[in-house]
């Protein structure tokens, strides 16, 4: 673990990086800009919020259901920009962030907030005039905690950060149910409860591995505070709670037999996964674990909804009797 120094040290030179390259005149091209959106984390939310959009009953019209998915795509965007924008400072000295566009010079901060704080404003608006208020205050509200609670916030104060940020990510469902329906229902909810706890295994499996880089960052990351073997309890707590109730769209009659079917393999691959994470506490071995659980992590997640959205869009959703809320 990273001593004290080290990490005031590594601070240091993230912010005169960061600052130097906000100094600088952009050369940023499409591209740059492009990666300012974080597009892998924007087609999750998209994917997610589309299944938010089947699950629930709505006679929307498919023009405006895609035309409200874009805006919730951009503002998802929009939110990466600006957590870059923010964070360049720590980006600047983490080896898995320091060639993103800000660090590397190829935007200035002042750009970034700009795109991000105007793409923000252009998402809710057009979200809240070709869909509902509701839904734009629910994207507005996603937004705002993703940059203000979250990246300014939690992040960089405490190791419950993942915990409690994780209900921006796991919004998406709800917001792209809100849109064509004009309401919350429950299987919105069910949805975001499980990605709010699918969050934290996936996410400090990956933090177990990465330490030394959150260590020098100054990120109070829960292996750098609790310790590893803390963080494997923490990680198989979640994992034990994840798995039933991913089952719980069965329970209440919105999740059919292939759904069934990819909870439990999956719920079961994610416990064994957190299982041998927990047990491998040494070496390569620890860390291979760890990236195990981290990688399954996301087709577990990935799986789950693709079910939903098959089910749904091919009129296969008919609950598994017995089952039916």
């Amino acid at each position: 673990m990273p001593s004290a120094a080290e990490i005031i040290a590594g601070d240091r030179a993230g912010s005169a990086l960061a600052r130097r390259s906000a100094s600088l005149s952009s050369s940023g091209e499409v591209r740059d800009y492009i990666e300012l959106l974080k597009p892998r984390v924007m087609f999750l939310v998209v994917f997610t919020a589309l299944v938010g959009m089947v699950v629930g009953p709505s006679d929307t019209h498919p023009i405006v259901a895609a035309a409200s998915l874009l805006m919730i795509a951009v503002g998802a965007g929009a939110s990466g920009c600006l957590n870059m924008w923010w964070d360049a400072d720590i980006d600047a000295v983490m080896s898995r962030t320091r060639t993103r566009p800000i660090p590397a010079g190829k935007v200035t901060r002042e750009e970034a907030l700009a795109f991000g704080l105007f793409l923000s404003c252009a998402s809710v608006i057009v979200l809240g005039v070709i869909a509902n208020w509701l839904a734009s205050a629910l994207l507005a509200f996603t937004i705002f905690f993703y940059v203000v609670v979250y990246s300014m916030g939690l992040k960089r104060w405490t190791a419950q950060n993942i915990v409690i940020g994780g209900a921006a990510g796991a919004l998406p469902p709800v917001v792209g149910q809100a849109a064509v329906t004009g309401t919350v229902h429950l299987d919105s909810l069910v949805l975001f409860a499980i990605i709010f706890m699918w969050t934290p295994p996936h996410f400090w499996a990956l933090a177990l591995v990465k330490a030394g880089d959150y260590g020098r960052a100054g990120i109070p990351m829960l292996p750098n505070v609790a310790g590893p073997d803390a963080t494997r309890r923490q990680i198989l707590a979640y994992t034990l709670i994840l798995a039933p109730l991913g089952l719980l769209p069965t329970w209440l009659g919105f999740g059919a037999l292939a759904y069934t079917l990819v909870a439990v393999l999956g719920g079961a691959g994610m416990i064994a996964l957190a299982l041998k994470v927990f047990l491998r506490r040494e070496g390569k071995a620890a860390d291979r674990a760890a990236m195990e659980l981290f990688g399954f992590s996301i087709l577990y997640l990935f799986l789950l909804f693709a079910a939903l959205l098959a089910e749904h869009g091919l009129g296969l959703s008919r609950s598994i009797p017995g089952f039916e809320a």
